[in-house]
């Protein structure tokens, strides 16, 4: 049996990870910073079936010791100060937990065992202003947030490591992926959410910025399933994981609120205030280098991703009007 380490796994992903781990016969342990407070937090699928032990992003030493005790042969490193509107909170704690924590666990790794794999859940904000589109794994990064640079050092050790000591490391490159577990914080769930409170006569208004702001959005369950098979390769690798497919807020208000029988232009109201700066070019990926090495395609459409995030909030809601 297969034991994987995987951080963050009280997350959107980490939960999404640890199920099809559990399908496949791993043993699945989740590195946390409060092992009482995460179990209570694990979704009721995970609960009794992974073991949490708690991690320190900024403990080298322990994470010695705990990947000596548990002795992974793969390490998913999920646990990251959030993107979204926290990209440019608290810069000196996103550059300690999202870069150099990256860095002591190649160093724990390279500490207990040279052939732990080892894949580092990195992002498209590494592109930042990108100066192309579609984005690839050679596109030049051009960070624009603490978030961004972060995330881009963490790649960069990666690719050192890799090089230096052989280690089998691997960066994926997220575009935006979302779910029905994805958080509040985030204008997907945001929009899904708030759809299902008006059409439940919860409230009636839902302010947003830009509705012509566009992203490539994917659904997050296809997307851990290619970092299990980066891990998986002969050799380890960098890819972007990414639909290719641009779809802009205003697209995604109407599929939700025609998937509750509403028009979203009678309910949703834009916020000049709440723009963001736009990009000087699209930011949508180009996955044809994990399509072609890994066999990777995602399989949910954005249509159905929609569907299933409204049916999830409708279903939560329902059930509990204070949610």
């Amino acid at each position: 049996m297969n034991t994987a380490l995987i951080t963050g796994i009280t997350g959107q992903d980490g939960s999404y990870l640890a199920e099809l781990l559990l399908a496949k016969d791993y043993r699945v342990i989740g590195g946390v910073r409060d092992a009482e407070s995460a179990a209570v937090r694990l979704s009721a699928d995970l609960k009794n079936k992974v073991d949490l032990v708690e991690w320190k992003m900024m403990d080298q030493r322990l994470m010695i010791e705990i990947l000596a005790e548990v002795r992974p042969a793969e390490i998913y490193n999920l646990a990251a100060y959030s993107s979204g509107a926290g990209m440019f909170d608290d810069p000196v704690g996103i550059g300690e937990v999202n870069g150099l924590a990256v860095s002591r666990i190649l160093e724990a790794i390279r500490a207990v065992d040279m052939n732990i794999r080892f894949c580092q859940a990195s992002s498209r904000e590494i592109f930042g202003e990108a100066v192309e589109s579609p984005q690839t794994e050679s596109t030049p990064t051009n960070p624009r947030s603490p978030y961004g640079a972060a995330k881009l050092y963490a790649d960069a050790m990666i690719r050192i490591y890799r090089q230096r000591y052989g280690l089998f490391a691997c960066s994926a490159i997220l575009f935006n992926h979302e779910s029905p577990r994805r958080s509040l914080e985030f204008v997907t769930r945001k929009i899904t959410h708030e759809a299902v409170k008006i059409k439940l006569g919860l409230t009636t208004k839902l302010h947003l910025g830009n509705l012509d702001a566009q992203r490539d959005w994917g659904f997050a369950g296809d997307y851990v399933r290619a970092m299990w098979l980066m891990l998986q390769q002969e050799r380890p690798d960098d890819y972007v994981l990414a639909t290719g497919k641009a779809h802009s807020v205003r697209e995604l208000c109407d599929l939700a609120f025609a998937h509750l029988g509403l028009d979203y232009r009678d309910h949703v109201h834009e916020d000049a205030s709440a723009y963001r700066s736009t990009e000087p070019a699209l930011l949508v990926g180009f996955a044809a280098k994990a399509n072609r090495e890994l066999g990777w395609q995602p399989e949910v459409e954005f249509k159905e991703l929609v569907q299933l995030m409204v049916d999830a909030d409708l279903k939560i809601l329902s059930e509990n009007f204070e949610y």
